[in-house]
C-alpha cells in the first residue's frame, strides 16, 4: 500500500522493505499482491515422508495457497529459502504445558526447536475440568508435572477462554484428563465407581469434549486412573465409543508387564472402536531391553492389519521424568496427597512400602527395574533439600547414611510429594526400533515444573531427533524424521490442517539448514535453547526470523 503519494512520487512497501521512486504518471492507488508471503527455492519436505522437492510456497490469509516449482505472482513478503529445507511446523502431541501457557515468555523454547503446535492435558492430568470440591488436592497432585498457577479449572470452556485471551506465539490444544474427571467425581478413592459416579464421569467427559477438548487422555500409571480395571475403563470411556475422538494412554505398566498392558489397551480399542494412541512407548529395565519392544511392535502391527485404530509415540531419550511418587506401588496412592503423606510417615505403612519396593513385580517397580542409582532428584522445593538436587537416590543414601527407599519416603513426606525425578529407564536399541516402526510419532512428554531442573527434552527434543537420530546415528532419514514430527502426529490426533505442506493447509512452516540444528541443553544444564531453526511461520505470520523472535503471535487454541 502507498505510504505517501503526490503527483509523481510514491513510496511502496515491497517484500518487507520500503522502495521509493519517481513515476511518469500520478499514482493514487493501492498496490495489491496476490499472496501475503512466498517462500522461494527451498527444498520442501512436505511431512508425508516423501523425498524433498524444490518448490515455492505461497501463503495467503494464514493458509498455504500454492506449492509450485516457480510461482510468478508477487507477494508482500518474499523469503529466500535457497540452500535450506522447508517443513511443516513440528507438532508435539504429548506435552504438559497446561499452566506454562500463562507464563511470561511462553513459546520461545518451543519455537526455537521448530514447534508450532503443542497438545497438553496428557496422562490423565489436565488443568481442567474439575470443580472446587477436590480442586486443591488435584492441583497439588498435578503440580510436579504442570507446575503451579491460578487458572479456571471448572470447565474446558473456561480454561480455553482464558488461554484465548493470551497472545499465543504457537497453537495449543488440550486433552481432557480422565484422571481429573474421575477425581472431580470421586476424589482419589480406589475401587469401582457406583452408577451415579459413572454417570457423572460420563457427563464430565461429554461436556469437556463438547467444549472443544481434542480427545481424552488416560494415566493408568497414576491415581486415580490406576484404580480402574479393564472393564471399568471401557465403561468409564463409553462416551468415546464409535467415535473418531482419540484416546491417548499412559499405559498401566511400561516394564516387565508392558506386553500385558498393550493387550489391555488393544482390548479397550476394540471395545470402543475409537483411535487409541499409546503414549511414550518403552520397556523399562535392563532385563526387558531388546526383547519386549520387538514383540510389542509385532503385536501392534498385527492389530493395525486387523483394523484396530492404534498408533504410538516415543521420546528420543533413555531417561524420562515424572513425579517421584511414581516409584510407589499404586495401591498406596489411594486417598490423595494428604493421605499419602500420612502413610509415608506411618511405621506399618513404611514397612509395607519397603517390602513392595523390594519384591513387587506386579506394577511398574522402577527402583527394582533400574536401580536407585538411575533415579535422580530433579525438583526439590524445601531450602534444606537443595544440596540434594540432581543427585541420585543412591547418592542421597550414601550422603545421609540411610537406605535409599527410606530416603525416598522421608523426602516425599517432607515435600508433600511434589518432587520430580529424572529416571534412566530405556535402551537406545528400543528407541531406534520404535522410531522406525510405521505407527510411531515423536513426542517429548515434557513437563513444566516451576522449580528445580527440567529434563532437557523441554528445550531440545525435536532438535535432538534431527541431530542424533538422523545425522549421527542414521536411525531415520530426514524425510522420515520430519514425517514423525508433523504428518504422523497430526493424523494420530486428527488435527485438521496440520502436519503437511499442501494447498489449503495451515501455513505453519519451518525454514532451516538441517545440519545446523543442535540440541544445546544437557541433563546438568537443560535450560538452553536449541539452535538452528532459523525461521518459523505460525498461521502465516513470521514468529521467528533469522533466529530472532518477532513478537508476532499467530497461535490459536485448537478445538475439535
Amino acid at each position: 500500500m502507498a505510504e505517501s503519494c503526490d503527483a509523481d512520487y510514491a513510496i511502496f512497501r515491497l517484500n518487507g522493505t520500503l522502495a521509493s521512486g519517481t513515476f511518469p504518471v500520478p499514482l493514487y492507488r493501492e498496490v495489491f499482491f496476490v499472496f501475503d508471503t512466498i517462500i522461494r527455492d527451498g527444498a520442501v519436505l512436505d511431512g508425508t515422508g516423501a523425498p524433498a522437492f524444490f518448490a515455492d510456497i505461497a501463503v495467503k490469509d494464514g493458509r498455504i495457497a500454492a506449492v509450485a516449482p516457480h510461482i510468478t505472482a508477487g507477494a508482500a513478503r518474499e523469503i529466500d529459502a535457497a540452500g535450506r529445507t522447508v517443513t511443516p511446523g513440528f507438532l508435539d502431541i504429548h506435552r504438559h504445558g497446561d499452566l506454562a501457557v500463562f507464563r511470561p515468555g511462553f513459546g520461545e523454547l518451543e519455537l526455537r526447536q521448530g514447534l508450532t503446535t503443542i497438545v497438553n492435558g496428557n496422562c490423565g492430568m489436565s488443568a481442567a475440568p474439575f470443580g472446587p470440591a477436590h480442586r486443591a488436592g488435584i492441583l497439588e497432585y498435578l503440580s510436579p508435572v504442570i507446575g503451579t498457577g491460578s487458572v479456571p479449572t471448572e470447565t474446558v470452556a473456561a480454561y480455553c477462554s482464558a488461554v484465548r485471551k493470551l497472545a499465543l506465539p504457537i497453537h495449543v490444544g488440550l486433552l481432557a484428563g480422565s484422571g481429573v474427571i474421575r477425581a472431580d467425581v470421586a476424589g482419589f478413592a480406589a475401587g469401582e465407581l457406583d452408577r451415579d459416579q459413572l454417570r457423572a464421569v460420563h457427563a464430565g467427559m461429554e461436556r469437556a469434549l463438547g467444549e472443544g477438548a481434542l480427545g481424552v487422555s488416560l494415566g493408568l500409571g497414576y491415581a486415580p486412573d490406576c484404580f480402574y480395571d479393564t472393564q471399568g475403563l471401557i465403561e468409564a470411556l463409553a462416551p468415546l465409543a464409535g467415535t473418531d475422538i482419540p484416546l491417548c494412554v499412559h499405559m498401566r505398566d511400561e516394564g516387565s508387564n508392558v506386553e500385558r498392558s498393550v493387550e489391555e489397551m488393544l482390548t479397550v480399542a476394540k471395545a470402543l472402536g475409537c483411535p487409541v494412541e499409546l503414549s511414550h512407548l518403552k520397556a523399562i529395565g535392563r532385563e526387558n531391553w531388546g526383547s519386549r519392544i520387538p514383540r510389542v511392535l509385532a503385536r501392534l502391527a498385527r492389530a493395525r492389519a486387523e483394523g484396530v485404530r492404534v498408533s504410538w509415540d516415543v521420546y528420543p531419550y533413555t531417561a524420562g521424568s515424572t513425579q517421584l511418587l511414581h516409584i510407589l506401588p499404586p495401591e498406596i496412592l489411594e486417598g490423595g496427597t494428604e493421605e499419602l503423606c500420612k502413610k509415608l510417615l506411618d511405621p506399618d505403612c513404611r514397612a509395607y512400602i519397603r517390602t513392595r519396593l523390594q519384591t513387587g513385580s506386579d506394577y511398574n517397580n522402577i527402583s527394582q527395574l533400574v536401580g536407585w542409582e538411575n533415579i535422580l532428584l530433579s525438583t526439590l522445593n524445601r531450602p534444606e533439600h537443595q544440596p540434594l538436587l540432581g543427585k541420585s537416590l543412591a547418592e542421597v543414601s550414601a550422603l545421609l547414611g540411610r537406605a535409599p527407599d527410606l530416603c525416598a519416603m522421608d523426602l516425599l513426606a517432607a515435600e508433600r510429594c511434589t518432587i520430580t525425578m529424572i529416571d534412566f529407564i530405556t535402551a537406545e536399541e528400543d528407541i531406534a526400533a520404535i522410531l522406525r516402526s510405521e505407527g510411531a510419532s515423536v513426542i517429548s512428554d515434557a513437563t513444566y515444573p516451576t522449580a528445580g531442573r527440567p529434563h532437557p527434552r523441554l528445550y531440545g527434543n525435536f532438535a535432538r531427533l534431527i541431530e542424533k537420530y538422523v545425522f549421527q546415528d542414521g536411525v531415520l532419514t530426514l524425510p522420515e524424521a520430519i514425517h514423525k514430527m508433523t504428518g504422523a502426529p497430526a493424523a494420530a490426533l486428527g488435527l485438521a490442517g496440520k502436519g503437511v505442506i499442501a494447498p489449503g493447509m495451515d501455513a505453519d512452516l519451518n525454514i532451516f539448514d538441517p545440519r545446523e540444528v543442535h540440541e544445546s541443553g544437557t541433563y546438568l544444564e537443560p535450560a538452553v535453547f536449541a539452535r538452528g531453526i532459523d525461521t518459523v511461520l505460525v498461521s502465516g505470520e513470521v514468529a521467528l526470523a533469522n533466529g530472532s523472535l518477532t513478537g508476532c503471535c499467530g497461535g490459536r487454541v485448537l478445538t475439535r
